[in-house]
């Protein structure tokens, strides 16, 4: 028989006849294949698509698969994260992937941009003054790295002050393994005053405890913030 004649055969509107829709192993072993090749969560919707078979069905397989990988405890962990499915390595050999990729060397986010991330995270959308006045230093250097690494992107502008906005991003889901932000831990238990960062003025100039730059900071980029230490 020719590799022609295995082909699946499709009806007249594009679709794969009954008969050749996929069996339990054969889907499990396509959606292995999609899997490989995606660069982003793939959802439900999207694989049942590309297979010609039901979400409801593409998502039991996939929560089949993902229990037997840890099962097993392999190497590969699939993960419904970021709104999709997507194939990681699994935590606990974390070291092994970063010493072939980075030849030993780590590469990790701050305490300054952690503690940032999480401001942002917990009472987006935000400015970078407010981030700034949360925190006590100036962020500047800690947001720009924090948009370069696909965490933050700009969500708009603030009605007020007219400063642009910064939210989370699918990757920080992603790299957090949740499905969306309501999967955060509670933040209240922790910081029992945490809405007081809603309360605080973007109009930092109006607050006296906020200086103005010198001159000697003249021709330079302003800090959104005046008057406090800037961190990288």
């Amino acid at each position: 028989m020719s590799e022609l004649d295995q082909a699946p055969r499709l009806d007249d509107d594009g679709d794969l006849d009954q008969d050749d829709r996929l069996d339990d192993d054969e889907l499990e072993s396509a959606l292995e294949s999609l899997l490989l090749v995606v660069d982003s969560p793939a959802s439900n919707e999207a694989l049942a698509s590309a297979l010609d078979d039901s979400a409801d069905r593409v998502d039991a397989t996939l929560r089949r698969m993902s229990a037997a990988l840890t099962e097993r405890r392999s190497g590969i962990d699939l993960r419904y994260a970021g709104d999709g499915w997507r194939f990681y390595t699994r935590n606990e050999y974390a070291p092994y992937v970063e010493r072939l990729l980075l030849d030993g060397a780590r590469s990790k986010l701050t305490r300054a941009a952690l503690e940032t991330l999480a401001v942002i995270a917990y009472r987006q959308p935000l400015t970078r003054a407010r981030v700034s006045a949360v925190r006590g230093v100036n962020v500047d250097g800690v947001m720009r790295t924090l948009l370069a690494r696909g965490l933050i992107s700009e969500a708009g502008v603030d009605s007020e002050t007219k400063a642009t906005t910064y939210s989370t991003t699918e990757l920080f889901l992603e790299r957090l393994g949740l499905a969306s932000l309501a999967d955060l831990p509670a933040l209240a238990p922790l910081l029992p005053d945490v809405d007081i960062i809603d309360d605080i003025s973007d109009d930092m100039e109006s607050d006296p405890r906020f200086t103005k730059l010198g001159a000697g900071r003249a021709g330079s980029e302003p800090d959104l913030v005046p008057g406090l230490d800037s961190e990288e």
